[in-house]
């Protein structure tokens, strides 16, 4: 493919050993499956993404971006272009007065241990949210009842069409259930969250409360991405899954868990072929049983997205 050829080129000129080439991806996955980035860079600072964003634009070469990958099911044959990941320089926190900022990187559950060292509450349900700042903004990620859109005030974007960084403030960002409308080609550098004060113990308590909720109810011992449905409006995606006898369902490697119906593991040797499969055979169920058509919350990279939602 000579594009890819050429956004090589361009970004080995800039970026040098920074890139590479054939990067394997599973790794980088919290389903631990899926093929390599054909380029992958891992962007220590804005001078990396505007290289990125150059070598997009010259080649028209497709740019993913991957955070902490437990949102994400990657394609057996990889993705044909370049994956971005946001490297330690956006692995940063900081407090002023009742506002806590943080980098692109900063995994939410870490973010919110910070918060509660500085005595700042509201961000508690974020240790029961295993992905990075950038992922939980852009999807409003969300536990417990919250979200991200309740105590974030403003967002950084990095955008890779050339516009390069602004500030977006949350009622501009078009935050809705498991959605923002931030623009598609926009890397989320940064953020601010305005919490409350609050007093350590209690924070503490009630951490401990969302992460002992996540170990019984979970399958967090076995390779997952989270919940792959979204839930319908006015109900919840693991119950129309039971309801629809798709619980404990098997295809190949990948299996609808037993402990939470709303999410499938991966055995040894499971293929995202298994998973995407499962992915729609469960939704034909639940679309028979029910006449509802779920949609997934999980983010398909490469191939496997072709396959329609």
């Amino acid at each position: 493919m000579p594009e890819l050829a050429d956004a090589e080129r361009l970004l080995r000129e800039r970026l040098g050993p920074q890139l590479r080439v054939g990067f394997p991806l599973a790794p980088l996955t919290s389903f631990r499956i899926g093929g390599p980035a054909a380029l992958f860079v891992e962007a220590q600072d804005d001078d990396a993404l505007e290289a990125v964003g150059e070598a997009m634009n010259r080649t028209g070469v497709p740019v993913a971006v991957i955070g902490k990958g437990s949102n994400v099911l990657v394609s057996d044959e990889g993705f044909a272009g370049i994956v971005v990941r946001l490297g330690r320089g956006y692995r940063w926190a900081g407090r002023a007065g009742n506002l806590l900022t943080a980098g692109g990187a900063m995994p939410i559950p870490a973010l919110a241990g910070v918060a509660m060292r500085h005595r700042l509450a509201g961000l508690e349900f974020g240790v029961a949210i295993p992905a990075s700042l950038g992922g939980a903004v852009k999807m409003n990620a969300g536990a417990h009842g919250r979200s991200m859109s309740e105590v974030i005030e403003r967002v950084e974007v990095y955008s890779l069409d050339g516009t390069a960084r602004r500030s977006v403030s949350a009622g501009d960002a078009g935050f809705g259930y498991r959605r923002s409308n931030l623009p598609p080609g926009g890397i989320v550098v940064g953020g601010a969250a305005r919490l409350e004060l609050g007093e350590e113990e209690e924070i503490r308590a009630r951490m401990e409360e969302a992460r002992e909720w996540r170990r019984r109810t979970q399958p967090l011992a076995e390779p997952n991405c989270g919940s792959v449905f979204k839930n319908p409006d006015g109900d919840h995606a693991a119950r129309l899954i039971e309801a629809a006898g798709a619980k404990g369902l098997r295809l190949g490697g990948a299996q609808v868990s037993a402990k939470h119906s709303n999410f499938i593991v991966a055995d040894p040797g499971a293929s995202s072929s298994d998973v995407w499969k499962l992915i729609e055979q469960v939704r034909a169920r639940v679309e028979s049983h029910a006449g509802i058509r779920l949609e997934t919350e999980v983010e398909l990279m490469g191939g496997v997205a072709h396959a329609g939602r």
